[in-house]
Parts: C-alpha cells; sequence; structure tokens
C-alpha cells in the first residue's frame, strides 16, 4: 500500500507509521474581543493530518495501516514530535500510536 499525501502537499511522505500533521493556528481573540497576548496563549494541540506514512509491519510480518487519515483533525500530545520546516511552513511529525485521538465531525 503507498502512501496517501493531500492534493496540496507531495514534498514530503512520512515512512511507517509515521504521521505529518499541520498544528492549527493559537486563538488570538477571546469570544468577547479581547486580545490575548502571545505569551498568554496556550500551546495549541489539535492539528491537520497532512500526509501519512503506508503503517507499520507487525510480528506476523503484515503491515498495519495507520489509523488517521489525510485531513482528519486529531488531538496531540503536549510534548513530542519532530518539527520539520517545508516551504517556510512548520509541520510536525508523530507516529501514529502517539497520536491521542481524532475529531469526530
Amino acid at each position: 500500500m503507498q502512501s496517501k499525501a493531500g492534493k496540496a502537499f507531495r514534498k514530503f511522505l512520512p515512512l511507517f507509521d509515521r504521521v505529518l500533521v499541520e498544528r492549527c493556528a493559537a486563538e488570538t481573540v477571546t469570544k468577547g474581543g479581547i486580545m490575548i497576548p502571545e505569551k498568554a496563549q496556550g500551546k495549541v494541540l489539535q492539528a491537520t493530518v497532512v500526509a501519512v506514512g503506508s503503517g507499520a509491519r507487525g510480528k506476523d510480518g503484515e503491515i498495519h495501516p495507520v489509523s488517521v487519515k489525510v485531513g482528519e483533525k486529531v488531538l496531540l500530545p503536549e510534548y513530542g514530535g519532530t518539527k520539520i520546516v517545508l516551504e517556510d511552513k512548520d509541520y510536525y511529525l508523530f507516529r501514529d500510536g502517539d497520536i491521542l485521538g481524532k475529531y469526530l465531525d
């Protein structure tokens, strides 16, 4: 099974059970319209999946596919991941097992 990538993103494809994500933008204004200073903004743990690898090879020799798909919104751990800069944008590479969950529409 080949790796999948979004139409707009074809410069980098993760290997095995790796997932490439783009973190969502931090909230800069409250619902009441108050500007939040950068230091007070929390770390964004929500991200959109940009590309996925083909999956990890299990002890039985079969490839187990990644549990998320391109375009899904996921919940990331507070720490971890490898930062990658592509075309002046920050992306993060996580193992499939490190992703905490995915948001349902």
